[in-house]
């Protein structure tokens, strides 16, 4: 666009001397989508074009418009504008049948010890933002200090869910919707939305790695942040945060409520973008997308 830009990050073991970063050697992969505000109104400004000349920076430069393309994509294909599709409809359907059958006093079939309802994984605080985390230029929270809030949440939530050491994996594309202010209460809730493999399989869905899949699970954990001023005057959302961890158990969380489906299949859509992007090799799908609006 004309007031926003996408900043790549990549952390790796810094190699020998006259060698290049080895693919083994990347800890860490990441887009920063910073937008350029007037500081008096508020609005987005614009900024200068860049103008790629190398073949690297060709290929970087086209990977950022396929980032911004496919953000574009799940905007307008979000579960808040759209229904499931049939697949994932299907997929709803079949949890819900098997409800009913863990349910039914004349189905031998019960629930499985390792099968936990998703509303049984909540974790929640609430918390005063002190002027020591505040953002140096101003009196906003500084955005990293909210990021490592929600990690430890999120790592505290799956930790609870599996009674293990969670690994952690990816943080999905953020974005910080409302700025924190000193001196508000911070209020976050992180939420087991997904666990992969799943209770139920889809037709686009990994196939099973037979004993692997049993022994390690993927959990999603999903952070959802608000902001109240001290009187409690009205809630604004802060952000969504989707963190990605692995687990040695096997383990598995099931939706039952409407609202808990689409949760669910929201994170399975994540899921399945995670995928994609190890198997292509795409930078967007499992990194941070910070955008500062």
């Amino acid at each position: 666009g004309r007031s926003s830009m996408e900043i790549s990050l990549q952390v790796a073991k810094a190699p020998k001397e006259g060698e290049s970063v080895k693919p083994e050697d990347v800890l860490l992969t990441c887009q920063f989508t910073m937008v350029s505000l007037d500081p008096g109104t508020k609005k987005p400004v614009n900024i200068p074009a860049i103008t790629p000349e190398t073949e690297e920076e060709k290929d970087v430069f086209a990977q950022g418009e396929k980032n911004s393309a496919h953000r574009k994509d799940l905007k307008n294909r979000s579960l808040i504008k759209q229904t499931p599709n049939d697949e994932e409809s299907d997929l709803i359907h079949a949890m819900w049948q098997k409800q009913l059958q863990y349910h039914d006093p004349m189905d031998p079939v019960r629930k499985p010890d390792n099968v936990f309802e998703m509303e049984q994984t909540r974790l929640s605080t609430a918390a005063i933002m002190q002027p020591q985390y505040r953002n140096r230029h101003h009196f906003m929270i500084f955005g990293g200090f909210l990021l490592k809030q929600t990690f430890e949440l999120a790592f505290c939530a799956a930790a609870s869910f599996a009674h293990c050491r969670p690994t952690f994996v990816s943080l999905d594309p953020s974005t910080f919707q409302n700025p924190v202010p000193v001196g508000s209460v911070l209020y976050q809730t992180a939420t087991v939305v997904y666990t992969d493999p799943p209770i139920v399989t889809g037709q686009t869905d990994e196939p099973s790695n037979g004993e692997q899949s049993q022994k390690y699970t993927r959990i999603q954990v999903r952070v959802d942040t608000k902001v109240r001023d001290v009187e409690h005057g009205t809630a604004k959302p802060t952000g969504q945060f989707n963190y990605t961890f692995t687990v040695e158990r096997d383990i598995k969380v099931m939706p039952k409520s409407y609202s808990e489906f689409m949760m669910y299949i929201d994170a399975r859509r994540r899921a399945m973008r995670i995928r994609e992007s190890v198997e292509h090799g795409s930078s967007d799908s499992g990194a941070k997308d910070r955008v500062t609006e």
